[in-house]
């Protein structure tokens, strides 16, 4: 097995490993607004089958991290795409979610999507904020007291955007 970070479309067998991921993340209550009691084949359908495709971050035949990206809308709006990240606890701040956000951009303008949208970044995660925002996203706008966070009660979240031009 190689120590090499292998991004790559997610296959049926990875969600052994994707599930406890996502279970954590959406139970933690602290980024996404996803219902904490989600069960597993609930988390399937939002997280591979709904999306127009789903990508696993693989080093050494741990998933270390996954995105999936979809059109943000319907019809007139499909020409701006949505993505979802998420880390394993024990790979974060070793860089994962920054390379799948760069593979998430070249996979959108492949795909031919015109610009990306995050819906909704809770505000008091720092991390990922600055992080979109080095990869040339912008707040365009903020939802006052939008998300009920776990331990911090109502907080505001941002809507972030960027060209693929």
């Amino acid at each position: 097995m190689s120590d090499e970070l292998i991004i790559r479309t997610i296959e049926a067998a990875d969600f052994d490993q994707v599930w406890p991921i996502i279970r954590d993340v959406v139970q933690a209550q602290e980024t996404y607004a996803f219902d904490p009691n989600m069960d597993r084949e609930t988390a399937w359908k939002t997280w591979v089958e709904l999306p127009r495709a789903t990508f696993v971050a693989e080093q050494g035949g741990q998933i270390l991290g996954t995105y999936y990206i979809k059109a943000n809308a319907a019809g007139p709006g499909d020409h701006v795409c949505n993505c979802g990240y998420m880390t394993a606890p024990a790979a974060r701040g070793r860089g994962i979610a920054s390379r799948l956000c760069l593979h998430s951009l070249e996979v959108a303008r492949e795909m031919g999507f015109s610009a990306m949208q995050f819906n909704r970044v809770v505000a008091t995660n720092g991390i990922a904020v600055a992080l979109w925002q080095k990869h040339g996203f912008a707040i365009v706008g903020t939802l006052p007291k939008a998300y009920r966070h776990a331990r911090h009660g109502l907080v505001d979240c941002h809507v972030m955007f960027r060209s693929l031009a």
